[in-house]
């Protein structure tokens, strides 16, 4: 694994840090690479039931790293055009998507700076907790670019259209006030990092698969039809009721003792 983020995994919650502090976690190509390969560890550990994603040194992210801009040796038309398979993502993209595509709730404690890809990187998340100082900003257009890391996948529904354009346009910061009303974050928290963990612990405490069914009938049933998303309601409860897990859920709550859930 990269130097450029770090994992601790804690029974079944997964603790994983963007770990450059001095540039205040900035996205070179290798942290791009980096959060992808993140992800994808995770996805391959069935233990881990819960993520908590932060940044480290007081900061989120603050972007891209504008030396990505000049690498003279990437084909920039070429890994835009080229999803990462089996993903439908490109590279850019999976920094921030790959979070997205993790069957598990992926918690993001946000603090200091969340700017351009950082902030897109944090949409990825499901749940977002912001320190009350924390700023925000859709800053692509300040270095003349359009906001392309899966943004237009995982803000959708969050911010009206008009909030969105407004906020790309003018790349402008705000502040977690904001950010909350308008639906950027989840919540503001004195602590978002012991908040993130909270939940994290609470959810790794429960059925796994419940808690995946739950991520994936919200991920995809807003955005298809009725019909659809009753289909898909009915789909995922089938997999799920009468299962070892959810006789488990029972049992537990009866006996009043804590459930042995099965990774």
């Amino acid at each position: 694994m990269s130097e450029r983020v770090q994992i601790e995994i804690e029974g079944h919650v997964a603790d994983v840090m963007l770990n450059r502090a001095g540039k205040l976690n900035a996205l070179d190509l290798k942290m791009f690479a980096a959060l992808a390969e993140a992800a994808d560890s995770i996805s391959n550990n069935t233990s881990v039931r819960a993520v908590v994603l932060h940044g480290a040194g007081g900061n989120f992210c603050a972007g891209i790293d504008l030396s990505v801009l000049g690498e003279s040796d990437l084909d920039f038309g070429k890994t835009l055009d080229t999803p990462v398979d089996p993903s439908p993502a490109n590279f850019f993209q999976r920094a921030a998507y790959a979070w997205r595509e993790l069957p598990i709730p992926v918690i993001c404690a946000l603090e200091g700076v969340v700017f351009g890809g950082g902030l897109q990187v944090a949409l990825g998340a499901d749940i977002r907790y912001a320190g009350p100082d924390a700023k925000f900003s859709i800053m692509e257009s300040k270095w003349g670019l359009i906001p392309d890391m899966a943004i237009s996948t995982t803000l959708r529904g969050l911010v009206a259209p008009d909030y969105v354009k407004e906020l790309a346009w003018t790349a402008r910061v705000l502040d977690s006030t904001e950010a909350q009303a308008l639906g950027l974050i989840t919540a503001v928290a004195d602590d978002p990092l012991a908040t993130s963990r909270e939940l994290a612990a609470e959810c790794a405490a429960r059925s796994p698969d419940s808690i995946r069914g739950i991520k994936a009938l919200v991920n995809d049933a807003w955005q298809v039809s009725d019909a659809d998303s009753l289909a898909l309601e009915a789909r995922l409860q089938s997999g799920i009721i009468g299962g070892e897990n959810q006789l488990e859920a029972v049992s537990a709550n009866l006996q009043k003792r804590e459930p042995d859930f099965k990774d």
